[in-house]
Parts: structure tokens; C-alpha cells; sequence
């Protein structure tokens, strides 16, 4: 069995978790059993929902808090019929807003807001209880209730103090108590003092093998990484890198990036490491035979990869750029928008569009109102964009964290010309500059939007897209698939 082993710390559909469902189907066309565990922090909606979007099967699926119970990952299916079945006879009045219902009881300071599943008008996904005007449960359901939350009002604010997680009876599996910055939790046979020890006691019961293979999706945020890695023997241990491995580095010493710093102490217990390209493979072997004396098996292995070469089905609109990812500040959208904003006074055509959601996507309403781009600037929030490059002439990037660059890749695939900063690993490995695109300094917006005017009226964009194509062909599935074979079997 492979267990793959991931945080999912921003709840958010973005690169790591993207390259995992993505890993999911290849390991399911090569044959391969594989689980995908997510010790993440608690979300409001299922995790279910997230992680069939992505493109998981709910057998693949394991959430940690959930892996102590008998309840499976599955769709939301607890009905109206059912929560108000519990109420037995007492007398209700109840009221709907939008996907709220709110139940209030005769002679009862108790209320109740029911939350319906988004589209659903008969499904419940959360439960919150108030008395006397203060939260004091949340209940959450799939096809039955999975766990509660019970809150203390302190200070005017709702104290979360009490987790309880169930089994498919409603018998209680384990309970998570916290206190200030403390947690502990409380089996039927043993007490655990940490999330250390939860992910711990998780990985013993897995009683893995020589056989089994855990690979570990680290990224910041994954502050248990010690624990996964400490607990997997004697399964042997993979550790997929997608972020830049190190700040700096002189003769005497290397400043490795902070979320990778336990694993090159301990390389060690760690069998394979997994890159996105040859440059950063080659730099990361040079890097540790040189500071820790070490030749560690490294792999390169893209995160992603193209089903197809897309071509256009009716005519790319002209003029007409995209550019997509989280809307967060690495990702520099702003430095898109404010380049476009600048190329237009050359080229008055220009349109852009920017895919995705994030924290930043106020500030960047905000932004393209100030400069009264509103009319050709858009933000076109979360899609599949599979069909949708082939509408556009060319992409352009500002990021300065990417590690191979899925929405890049994705772009050469489609046949798009590439303006970009030239980052290293994801710019440098698409972007062959002159022939698909061009790459400028970083945070230099004035280069960018020089360049954006130069590909629309200097570059032969016929060329540019064969060029993108023909860089594209060596990120084909069948291309990953053997690599993974190769690495795994």
C-alpha cells in the first residue's frame, strides 16, 4: 500500500493538492493501492466535497481525525427528516434565510440552525446549537453525525473546549480536549498529549510494512512532518519537495528552507526525494554531497501532466491574455494587472482575465477599480481551465515561488507564448526565451509590461505556440507514468 500523507492547510484548491488527485489517477491506471491522508485542520464544509471536486475517490480518501472512527469519507446525506426526527415531540417553529433553518422550541432557550448543503434543500451538513444568544455545539454529518464541537462563552466569545468524534452508532470513538494552547486526547485505552502523538498512535495502526511506501506532501504549515517520518518504519519513506529547498548559501553553509530542514538532518530515514525538475534535482544532490556529505536518492517527477495536447476549437480571441492561480500574495497578481494596465497604452487591445480564488481577491477588486481597468481587466474566480487556455493568445506570470508552475505547464500544453519573471525551475524550464515567450527580471513590472507589448507586436506568435507545444510533449502522462513506475515498482 502507498500512503500519501498531506496537511491540506489552507483548505484551498491549489498546487499541492492538485499534483496529489492528479497522483491518485495515475497510481489507480498503473494498478497501484493508494490512500491519501489528510491531517488538516478542521473545515467547515466535508471534506468529502473538496476532495471529490479535485478528483479523489472517497476509498482513497482518509481524514485523520476521521481514521479513529468507523465512519467512511462519504457525501453529505443527512436529511431534514432526520435531524427533526430527533426533536421527538416537542414543539417547533422553524424559519429559513437562504440555506439556514432556524428552529426555535416552545418554553426553550435553545435554538437551532440547521445548514443545508449547498444545492440541497433537504440535506444537512452542520448543526449549531445557541443558548441564551451564545454558541454552545456545532454538530457535523455525512451520513450520520462524524463529530461535535462544544463552545463556553468567555469574555463574549464562543471557547471551543470539547471535540467528539463518533462511530456510525453514535457511540463516542475518542474526544480531543483543549485548554489555551494545549490539547489532549482521550481513547477508551490511552491518553495522547499532542497532535505529535495523535499522528503517531495514526501511523501505528496502519502497522506498515517493508511493502508499504509512505510519501509525505510537505509544505508549510505540516509542523508534525517529525512525527509521520519518526513513525513510518519500516515502510520506506518518500518526501515530495514543492517549494524551493534553500534560501542561500555560501562555501561554509547552506540556510535550507525552513519546512525542509528536519528531513535533511535526518536523510537518513528518508528513501527517495521527489522533485518537480532535472534543475532543482541536480542542484538539491550537488547541494547535499557538498554540506552533509550525502548522494541521497533524489526523482524527478512533475507534479503534473498533460492528457492531450489542447488545440483551439474556433479562433483564440486576439489580444487576449490569461493568467491563473491562488490569489495570494507569492503569485504577485497585482504586478499582473498593473503590467497590463502599463502594455495597453502600446497595445489597446489588450484583455486580461485571471483565474482562481484566495485571500488576495478583495485587495485585487480593489486594485483594478483604483486604475479604472475594470472594463478589460477580470477576475474570473475558481474553474477548470482544461477548455478555456485555448481561448487565449498568450499567459503571463508573476509568481516567484514555483517549483515546476502547474498553471505553466498547462499553458504550453494549450500551444500559449509565456511572458513571465524568470524564476528559477518553473520559468526557466517552459519559457525558451525569444522562441515561446520571454522571461524578465524579477519585480521589475516595467520589463513585464514591455515584454507583453513586445510579444504582441514584434513576436511571430505561430511560431511561439508550436514552440510551447513541442515543450509540452515531454510532460505527457504516459511520460510521468513511467517515472512513477520506475520509482515505485
Amino acid at each position: 500500500m502507498i500512503y500519501n500523507f498531506h496537511h491540506f492547510y489552507y483548505w484551498l484548491k491549489g498546487g499541492v493538492e492538485t499534483g496529489q488527485a492528479y497522483r491518485a489517477k495515475l497510481f489507480r491506471r498503473l494498478g497501484l493501492d493508494a490512500k491519501f491522508i489528510f491531517a488538516t485542520t478542521f473545515p467547515e464544509k466535508n471534506i468529502q466535497q473538496e476532495t471529490s471536486y479535485l478528483g479523489f475517490l472517497d476509498s482513497e480518501v482518509i481524514w485523520m481525525y476521521g481514521f479513529f472512527t468507523d465512519c467512511r469519507t462519504s457525501p453529505v446525506a443527512y436529511t431534514l427528516e432526520q435531524l427533526e426526527d430527533t426533536f421527538g415531540e416537542k414543539k417547533y417553529t422553524v424559519s429559513k434565510d437562504g440555506g439556514i433553518l432556524t428552529y426555535g422550541f416552545a418554553q426553550s432557550a435553545v435554538t437551532l440552525k440547521a445548514f443545508l448543503e449547498e444545492g440541497k434543500d433537504d440535506l444537512v451538513h452542520r448543526v449549531e446549537m445557541i443558548s441564551g444568544g451564545c454558541l454552545i455545539r456545532k454538530d457535523y454529518f455525512t451520513y450520520c453525525r462524524i463529530y461535535s464541537e462544544y463552545y463556553v462563552p468567555i469574555d463574549g466569545h464562543a471557547h471551543l473546549y470539547l471535540r467528539r468524534f463518533f462511530n456510525q452508532d453514535g457511540s463516542v470513538a475518542y474526544e480531543e480536549v483543549t485548554e489555551n494552547d494545549s490539547v489532549l486526547y482521550k481513547f477508551p485505552d490511552r491518553l495522547l498529549y499532542s497532535r505529535e502523538e495523535l499522528v503517531g498512535y495514526m501511523m501505528s495502526r496502519l502497522n506498515l510494512t517493508e511493502d508499504d511506501t509512505v510519501i509525505i506532501d510537505l509544505e508549510p504549515g505540516m509542523i508534525e512532518k517529525s512525527a509521520f517520518i519518526l513513525n513510518a518504519v519500516p515502510a520506506r519513506v518518500g518526501v515530495v519537495m514543492h517549494a524551493d529547498h534553500f534560501w542561500n548559501q555560501n562555501e561554509e553553509h547552506i540556510l535550507w528552507y525552513g519546512i525542509y530542514e528536519y528531513v535533511f538532518a535526518h536523510q537518513e530515514k528518508i528513501s527517495f526525494f521527489i522533485t518537480n525538475t532535472d534543475a532543482q534535482s541536480d542542484l538539491l544532490r550537488e547541494q547535499m554531497q557538498k554540506y552533509n556529505g550525502v548522494c541521497p536518492r533524489i526523482a524527478t517527477i512533475p507534479v503534473m501532466g498533460l492528457s492531450e495536447l489542447r488545440k483551439p476549437r474556433k479562433l483564440r480571441r486576439k489580444f487576449a491574455l490569461l493568467s491563473a492561480g491562488r490569489l495570494a500574495p507569492e503569485k504577485r497578481m497585482d504586478q499582473v494587472i498593473e503590467a497590463v494596465v502599463a502594455a495597453r497604452k502600446k497595445v489597446p487591445e489588450l484583455t486580461l482575465d485571471i483565474y482562481g480564488e484566495g485571500r488576495e481577491r478583495e485587495r485585487l477588486q480593489e486594485l483594478i477599480q483604483k486604475l479604472g481597468c475594470g472594463g478589460y481587466v477580470q477576475l474570473r474566480g475558481f474553474q477548470k481551465l482544461d477548455e478555456v487556455y485555448q481561448e487565449y493568445e498568450a499567459y503571463v506570470s508573476a509568481s516567484y515561488v514555483e517549483t515546476l508552475g502547474v498553471t505553466l505547464l498547462e499553458a504550453v500544453g494549450s500551444g500559449l507564448p509565456i511572458v513571465s519573471y524568470d524564476m528559477r525551475y518553473g520559468a526557466q524550464m517552459f519559457v525558451d526565451e525569444g522562441e515561446n515567450g520571454y522571461r524578465v527580471p524579477w519585480e521589475d513590472v516595467e520589463a513585464l509590461a514591455e515584454a507583453i507589448v513586445r510579444l504582441f507586436t514584434e513576436a511571430d506568435l505561430q511560431a511561439f505556440r508550436k514552440h510551447s507545444y513541442e515543450k509540452a510533449r515531454g510532460y505527457l502522462e504516459k511520460e510521468v507514468e513511467k517515472k512513477w513506475q520506475n520509482l515505485l515498482c
